[in-house]
């Protein structure tokens, strides 16, 4: 029998009591509940977040990286690079997310949590991938998604649309080879056409 989902006000209660000072801060929107906490509490308060009675997030069902650098249209202030969890327990029906930011723009690291569930591993090494955020601790850290001779972190906001190189099997050599980007880059304004009778209305 599934366990009934507890309001998330209280939910937001239960957590902030579990992680006392960890917490740098915690809301409710969209009857969603996240939590902001510090690199350096990130390991043990996502320990507790699995183990704590109130809280027993048994699962990690996604984690992401995100550079927030110029994000949602604004100029952002804080730290350019964060990872965002998301965690269920299946026992008590509630799920939550949390927040983290890497201190260092220029080498953004955090605490790996697959010690705590196995499923982050595929997660962080996308992060690290795409955004190029390290993760303290993770066992097997390498890309997973880009060739091994990949250049840059392709997710970050800085990095260019077309990428630094292509590349291409040449069949006289038998290999794939590496080129600069023939691509020239250009700036596409689509054209808008309005019509008074478009679609039949007037």
């Amino acid at each position: 029998m599934t366990a009934v989902a507890i309001r998330p006000e209280k939910l937001q209660d239960n957590i902030a009591a579990a992680l006392g000072g960890r917490v740098l801060q915690i809301t409710v929107a969209l009857d969603e509940v996240t939590v902001v906490v510090a690199a350096a509490d990130y390991l043990d308060a996502m320990r507790v977040l699995r183990d704590a009675e109130g809280c027993r997030f048994e699962q990690l069902i996604d984690l992401c990286g995100v550079d927030y650098s110029a994000y949602a249209d604004a100029v952002n202030e804080g730290a350019r690079y964060g990872v965002v969890s998301h965690l269920l327990s299946v026992s008590l029906n509630q799920r939550v997310r949390v927040k983290v930011f890497c201190p260092d723009d220029d080498f953004p690291v955090v605490a790996s949590v697959s010690d705590l569930w196995n499923s982050a591993n595929w997660y962080e090494r996308e992060a690290f991938d795409l955004f190029g955020i390290v993760f303290d601790g993770h066992n097997d850290l390498r890309r997973i998604l880009t060739d091994y001779g990949f250049i840059g972190h392709p997710f970050r906001k800085d990095f260019p649309l077309s990428g630094h190189v292509e590349m291409r099997y040449d069949a006289e050599q038998r290999r794939v080879v590496y080129e600069p980007v023939s691509i020239e880059p250009r700036e596409i304004t689509p054209r808008i056409i309005r019509e008074d009778k478009y679609g039949g209305l007037h």
